[in-house]
């Protein structure tokens, strides 16, 4: 008998409905009990309504072994698509662990490696959802192959399209790696966790005794690791920070960033900022009260922001445009770069010189970290990195000197010696080889020796880091060798940096006397 049309289309509707439901019903609400999403209700909250367009809802495995040939649903445990998010266009990838706990198979890893490579042709944003037990088991080396070529895929397109990574659920063994190579990860606190080896693994190794929240929660990664950038509380957040994080960044890197439009005026002065830097050089403040008075109102947005606190990274905008902002805070280890905060600064500043976001940077740096542990962990390596991304960027850099700049630690962040385009101080300024004490001690230490009264000897210190801080440290010294461009009153911070992004946006640099090379070697 031959099937007629209206027949064909009902079994496609069947089959499309089965499809819609994953591993079925039962695992769904197994699913919602976590106070976890589904992968297409993930969906549905982070793209525009009606403009989800699905391809490969139908593909299925092809394993035999181990009841595999019983055991099968249509989208085989994970949803692929283009969207569009707020009105831009972006590749979506959602895994869905309500099958075989969103394992990756050899079909599964097929439809990511598809969907990576539109979105790498038509030039978009990769937005991968995240919820998997790992490699499926049951298809041995097939799942092997699945993850190498998405982590192959993840490397050609870096620094070419925008990958973010959602954390929403299981993330362990290979699948870490996929994220890891990715820019921006985002995990779900309490729902989540990334690690290499589970806590059954690490005691049986190791006889340590570790739940999967301590061993790779969302916390951890956040705030100690330095694997997450940000942190969400439930999937809505999460889709929340992908959302927001998109509206800062180009959809490629033949792309500009987008321009958002402001109500807060470009010649806005900021009276304050005048007097935000204590008295005491020695005191701290909070780097962040300066960045968001000159950034546009509202619009910082801090990544990394539990990790590696002596410094701060994130999105804002100037005038309606997109720039990075790199500071050190002294508010938190004075400010002093060491092993953490060195990957972190190195790192946004490759991201952003990628993608065409101009750099900001706010230096108040004592120098690095001092002490053994810096030192045996690698310090000189991890530091060298700083001065590698910030020489390589060639995005317009500019950079203000709110306070201390002394020693390695002011060329590495962001100095006129590793090619900032343009160079401000406040009177605030010192810059130096050292701070004054330590200048004063060592270059007047047999005049200091000689003073036999300790009152005297103090006096007499006191004296000299004054004379050493007017003299040498000062802003003026730099400003007459042309190491900075300007030294100007902190009101006026905002309509400077302005004035100078609007210049510096047609910025082309062609390095014609770097001797031709496959790539450089950043210190790793």
């Amino acid at each position: 008998m031959v099937e007629t049309i209206e027949s064909r289309l009902e079994k496609l509707r069947e089959i499309k409905a089965q499809a819609l439901l994953g591993g079925g019903k039962e695992a769904i609400e197994k699913q919602h009990a976590k106070g976890k999403l589904t992968a297409r209700e993930r969906i549905e909250l982070l793209v525009d309504k009606d403009s989800f367009l699905e391809f490969d809802m139908l593909v299925r495995h092809r394993a035999t072994q181990f009841g595999m040939d019983k055991r099968f649903a249509y989208g085989d445990g994970v949803v692929t698509g283009l969207a569009r998010i707020n009105g831009r266009r972006a590749v979506v990838i959602a895994q869905d662990f309500t099958f075989m706990g969103g394992s990756l198979g050899e079909m599964h890893a097929a439809k990511i490696v598809k969907a990576m490579s539109y979105a790498l042709s038509i030039g978009v944003p990769v937005i991968f959802l995240n919820d998997s037990g790992g490699a499926r088991i049951q298809e041995g080396v097939d799942s092997l192959k699945g993850y190498g070529d998405i982590f192959y895929m993840n490397v050609m397109a870096s620094g070419v399209i925008p990958q973010i990574a959602a954390i929403m659920g299981p993330c362990a063994g290979g699948a870490v790696y996929s994220p890891a190579l990715m820019d921006f990860i985002i995990m779900v606190r309490k729902t989540s966790f990334m690690f290499v080896t589970g806590p059954r693994v690490v005691k049986a190794a190791m006889g340590e005794e570790v739940t999967e929240e301590q061993l790779g929660g969302a916390d951890v990664h956040a705030s100690r690791s330095g694997v997450a950038h940000f942190i969400a509380s439930n999937d809505e957040e999460a889709v929340n920070i992908i959302k927001k994080l998109l509206t800062y960044i180009p959809s490629n890197n033949t792309e500009d960033p987008p321009i958002v439009k402001t109500d807060d005026r470009p010649d806005r002065e900021d009276p304050e900022l005048d007097t935000i830097v204590p008295e005491d050089p020695n005191k701290p403040y909070d780097m962040l009260e300066v960045i968001t008075r000159v950034l546009d109102k509202e619009s910082f947005f801090e990544v990394h922001k539990y990790w590696a606190r002596n410094a701060i990274v994130g999105f804002g905008r100037l005038n309606g445009r997109s720039v990075c902002i790199i500071a050190n805070q002294p508010a938190y280890l004075a400010g002093a770069l060491d092993i953490d905060s060195s990957d972190k600064i190195a790192g946004f500043v490759r991201f952003c010189d990628a993608f065409n976001i101009p750099i900001i940077t706010f230096v108040d740096v004592p120098g690095f970290l001092p002490g053994t542990r810096q030192e045996h962990g690698g310090i000189i390596r991890h530091g060298a990195k700083i001065l590698y991304a910030y020489s390589e960027a060639t995005v317009p850099k500019l950079t203000i000197i709110v306070r201390k700049a002394y020693g390695g630690a002011y060329i590495a962040m962001g100095s006129r010696h590793l090619g900032a385009d343009f160079v401000i101080a406040w009177p605030t300024a010192e810059i130096a080889v050292m701070g004054p004490e330590g200048a004063a001690e060592i270059i007047f230490r047999k005049e200091l020796r000689a003073i036999t009264d300790p009152n005297k000897r103090r006096k007499r210190l006191e004296e000299l880091i004054k004379e050493y801080r007017e003299n040498v440290a000062t802003p003026y010294v730099a400003a007459s060798r042309g190491y900075i461009d300007d030294i100007i009153e902190p009101r006026k911070t905002r309509p400077v940096l302005i004035k100078a992004l609007e210049y510096l946006l047609t910025k082309r640099e062609v390095r014609v006397w770097v001797p031709p090379k496959k790539h450089g070697l950043i210190p790793m």
